[in-house]
């Protein structure tokens, strides 16, 4: 099994991103994330951190494909996956854990692609944990407002729709079972009967609400750990309520307490399955004095073992059935 500790190389890598979604900003989370200071914690906490600046994607088109419909600004966002692609899978080849730092969530679609490509040329299963308050399961065909970070999970399974996004660079996609979408609270019409015709696992705030996010959360490491897997974290700040993280341009109400968020981090951290991690949707714009990027910084010290005490991995709590 991989173990984060036993990753004692972190690669951060920008990408400022911020044309897949309607409310421009986000392509100042990178900086944020830096001035609040991720580097300098992740060094507290014993890793080394090998910052790589934010990747600039080429100017020039690189594909000739047809743009499809209800896509937009597709050759812009095309060119940022395509390079993502290419330095996620030599980041993640490399033996670092990537810190993929955003922009806007379209952004995974070249993250997740490339991890997705090493892990699975190592015979591995990759499985994704969608924090997030949007499904983002949409696809050109079924999107009301076109915008492509919500349509960066269903790519990532596999749906059609953006079959040319990648050009060149070969299509990694993972099973859709193999995704956790996990504090959803806003899916539209046409996305909602996607899912659920994809059997994608759903731990909405309503079972949040019932269960608890520790029970949930472990149902998931379970879940990958049976299989020999390994975990992509895929971390939207709208995951979180707009009282805790107010930079974010989709707020949602309703959304994981501090508390809450922190859980999840820490038994995550427990697990040791996590191999590379997204922090998107931070709007630096919206925020009010560094709260939000703060808060993240704050969460993303916990997945990588800060802690207040010393003390033993928790016992295995009752898990629901899936």
């Amino acid at each position: 099994m991989t173990d984060v500790s036993r990753h004692k190389r972190i690669a951060l890598l920008g990408a400022p991103v911020e044309v897949g979604a309607s409310q421009r900003g986000t392509l100042m989370g990178p900086a944020a994330m830096r001035t609040a200071g991720l580097g300098p914690l992740l060094e507290e906490l014993g890793f080394a951190v090998e910052d790589h600046g934010d990747l600039v994607p080429p100017s020039e088109p690189l594909s000739t494909d047809t743009p499809p419909d209800n896509a937009r600004h597709y050759r812009v966002i095309q060119n940022w996956i395509q390079a993502l692609s290419a330095r996620a899978y030599t980041l993640a080849r490399s033996g670092a854990l990537p810190i993929f730092m955003g922009g806007d969530h379209s952004l995974s679609m070249g993250s997740v692609n490339g991890v997705a490509r090493h892990w699975h040329e190592q015979g591995r299963e990759l499985f994704v944990l969608w924090l997030d308050a949007h499904a983002d399961y949409n696809t050109p065909h079924t999107t009301i407002t076109g915008n492509m970070h919500g349509m960066s999970a269903a790519f990532l399974c596999g749906e059609s729709g953006l079959d040319g996004l990648l050009g060149v660079e070969p299509r990694a996609s993972i099973k859709p079972d193999n995704l956790d979408l996990f504090g959803i609270r806003s899916i539209d019409k046409l996305e909602k009967e996607l899912v659920h015709a994809r059997k994608v696992a759903i731990a909405d705030m309503r079972q949040i609400d019932e269960f608890g996010v520790g029970v949930l959360i472990r149902r998931v490491i379970e879940r990958v750990k049976a299989r020999n897997g390994v975990l992509h974290v895929s971390f939207d700040v709208d995951f979180l309520d707009p009282a805790t993280a107010p930079g974010v341009g989709t707020m949602v109400p309703g959304g994981a307490t501090y508390r809450e968020a922190h859980l999840i981090m820490e038994l995550l951290h427990d697990s040791g399955l996590m191999c590379s991690l997204d922090v998107v949707e931070l709007n630096p714009f919206l925020d009010e004095r560094g709260r939000t990027a703060r808060v993240m910084v704050e969460l993303v010290g916990s997945l990588f073992g800060q802690q207040i005490t010393d003390r033993p991995t928790p016992s295995n709590a009752i898990i629901p059935p899936g």
